[in-house]
């Protein structure tokens, strides 16, 4: 059956089947090795960040610059009429107006769907509070595709703020497709919420819960790191307890397996030290580049070009 992407909302992974997934990720490789310069010609994107980005919001934009589109937006909401009280379902109605499709992040839970509400042309969901980021989690697939040369049956650990991490909450049900086995490292405080728990339990998918990096990493074939993100708590105290709670040092990393990589949404702090840069376990920057191409394939495709 033909899949079709034309004009469809990239809201959570959730509402994305395998398949679906998978003809994204196949996109993406193609597009990897062979650039499609003109595709998007006469195409103008909407990019509007209402929330702090570099790698998101400049691959987002580099994505459709590459593909012969044009971009607009902005990525302070402080110059834009959210300062005289607009709301976000009027800004994005008029912004639809003036674009192809939008690409947008928001601090908000629940925003990007709002968006979609108010507008007939595809939004990118690029992240929304601590809620989805359903692009970050296609290129961290595309990512553990290419450097494990399958997506099927791996070890998995996400370690760090799994409470309030987008990313890790996105990958975690996307992976219910791939028959993985996970690990979940975190303080108690910021463990995985209990609703991604209970459908991966629903779904049958194996999963453990730990406290401490050294318990999983010379078991797991993917080992993705996050940052404890200080923007999302109400409280700065709790922040300051476990800000450094989990480093990753080179040493630690000895007696991994030969194929472990470790991955790491960006931007990181001081949880992953500068020398396990130079092992042939890290893999994030190559992942950071994958948000190029993955995210050339869902424009492509949501404006019916792929």
């Amino acid at each position: 059956m033909a899949l079709n992407f034309k004009g469809r909302d990239i809201i959570s992974i959730s509402e994305l089947t395998k398949p679906e997934m998978l003809h994204i990720l196949k996109i993406a490789r193609e597009l990897k090795q062979k650039p499609q310069p003109k595709l998007l010609e006469n195409k103008v994107m909407g990019s509007c960040f209402f929330e702090p980005s570099t790698r998101t919001r400049l691959s987002f934009e580099t994505a459709m610059n590459r593909l012969g589109g044009k971009v607009v937006g902005f990525a302070d909401p402080g110059v834009t009429s959210a300062k005289k009280g607009e709301t976000l379902y009027d800004a994005i109605k008029i912004i639809g107006q003036y674009v192809d499709v939008v690409a947008m992040r928001h601090p908000i839970e629940g925003a990007a769907r709002r968006a979609s509400e108010a507008t007939d042309k595809p939004i990118l969901n690029g992240g929304d509070g601590a809620n989805q980021h359903p692009t970050q989690t296609l290129l961290d697939l595309f990512t553990i595709q290419e450097c494990q040369k399958k997506l099927e049956g791996l070890e998995i650990a996400l370690v760090g703020d799994l409470k309030y991490g987008r990313t890790t909450h996105s990958l975690a049900q996307a992976l219910v497709h791939f028959n993985a086995k996970l690990y979940f490292v975190a303080p108690d405080n910021l463990q995985m919420p209990e609703y991604i728990c209970d459908e991966l339990k629903a779904k049958k998918v194996k999963f453990s819960l730990h406290k401490k990096i050294e318990e999983v990493v010379n078991k797991v074939d993917i080992l993705y790191m996050t940052r404890i993100q200080g923007e999302r708590f109400a409280d700065p105290m709790e922040y300051e307890r476990v800000k450094n709670v989990f480093i990753l040092k080179a040493k630690m990393l000895d007696k991994a397996k030969p194929n472990l990589r470790i991955m790491h949404p960006l931007p990181r702090v001081n949880e992953i030290t500068t020398d396990v840069d130079a092992t042939k376990h890290a893999y994030y920057f190559e992942q950071a580049e994958n948000g190029l191409y993955v995210r050339q394939a869902l424009l492509g495709l949501v404006l019916g070009k792929l």
